[in-house]
């Protein structure tokens, strides 16, 4: 006898089904957002700044001093506000204090206009980005100049300075590598997908398929042998490295990007993940259907 639902499990059954809808689509756009952030205020920020600080200078240049931008004005009381918060307190004596005001005017009046036009610029979201595409710009005109012959060898030269540097040399070796797999023009060292029995007889393991392996090895074992790289879930770049002979390795039809959903998921996310869903909604599954119920009952 199929058991009762009730609210409860409907609840749970369809709060789960939603939750699995709207969570990857929710979770990559907050990745999306958080990544715009931080490239919003590490990278495009500190160029807005020198971008501010270079209008404040050159602004007086360029401009009609009868009609400034609302930014640009700075009154006697602004600045006179200003040196006194700067100084605590201001001398008792009119010259005295006549003094210290005209020698603190330069300074203070760059520094009110450039919190001024940080609040204007700040206010206006196009001056926002101005920072993020000269970046761009910057990164496409250094790769420009650096694709060619006098470039790279510039690049490498300095690559040499740095790498000798104490604590650098340690970690650039690392982050380099990790950057042109991700990003280089190179393509990634692996690129067929593979089954290997390992570690024992009849557990098939799937991997990444590197090349062959070097001599050494072949010779040790008389045998052709190639090195596979066995990824690990559901971090697959934290992987391991096999070296088993070419003819027990048997080759799979299977992108990469679905190798590594697999492996990431630890096997809940197939190739074929489409076909499986749809056997399973025709003949029930234990998602409250038909099936689910009947295995319900005979466990009850």
């Amino acid at each position: 006898m199929a058991r009762q639902k009730d609210f409860s499990s409907d609840f749970r059954h369809f709060f789960g089904r939603g939750l699995a809808i709207l969570l990857p689509s929710i979770v990559t756009l907050w990745i999306l957002w958080q990544a715009f952030v931080f490239l919003l205020n590490n990278v495009a920020e500190p160029i807005n700044v020198g971008l501010r600080a270079a209008t404040v200078w050159a602004v007086p240049y360029f401009i009609n001093e009868e009609k400034p931008p609302e930014w640009f004005r700075v009154t006697n009381e602004q600045v006179r506000a200003r040196v006194t918060r700067m100084l605590g307190e201001l001398p008792d004596d009119p010259q005295e204090r006549a003094a210290v005001l005209e020698r603190r005017r330069p300074e203070v009046i760059r520094l009110i206009r450039r919190e001024r036009l940080g609040e204007f610029w700040k206010s206006q979201w196009y001056l926002q980005i101005v920072g993020l595409l000269i970046a761009v710009l910057l990164v496409y005109l250094a790769g420009l100049l650096l694709g060619n012959f006098f470039g790279k060898q510039i690049y490498v030269r300095v690559e040499r300075l740095i790498a000798r540097i104490p604590g650098f040399k340690q970690v650039y070796p690392h982050v380099k590598q990790l950057v042109e797999l991700v990003l280089g023009e190179k393509a990634l060292a692996f690129s067929t997908v593979v089954l290997v029995e390992y570690p024992s007889k009849d557990i098939w393991t799937m991997g990444f398929l590197t090349g062959n392996s070097f001599g050494q090895i072949g010779d040790a074992v008389g045998d052709d042998v190639v090195s596979v790289f066995i990824p690990t879930s559901p971090t697959p770049f934290t992987g391991f490295t096999i070296n088993v002979s070419r003819a027990s390795v048997r080759i799979l039809d299977v992108p990469i990007d679905q190798a590594l959903r697999f492996v990431i998921t630890a096997g809940v996310l197939t190739p074929d993940q489409g076909d499986r869903a749809s056997l399973r909604d025709a003949h029930g599954g234990p998602d409250g259907t038909e099936a689910g119920e009947q295995a319900s009952t005979a466990s009850s």
